[in-house]
């Protein structure tokens, strides 16, 4: 149990382990707002997709068989 102790100890006074921390919650933004982003712009697209469907069935008629 003391060499866990002095593991964590070890760790803990790194400073590498306080950039990675730093490192990883800039990555959660940036993956955020990717996701956030792209959640935005698939929904306005299928606004936009539905919208012109809804023109073309109303405006445009099958051609008769």
């Amino acid at each position: 149990m003391k060499a866990f102790v002095n593991s964590v100890r070890a760790f803990a006074r790194e400073e590498d382990g306080v950039a990675l921390t730093e490192y990883l919650i800039l990555l959660a933004l940036l993956v955020g707002g990717v996701i956030t982003a792209v959640t935005l712009a698939g929904t306005n697209l299928a606004t936009v997709w539905n919208g012109w469907a809804g023109w073309f069935t109303a405006h445009l008629s099958a051609p008769a068989a």
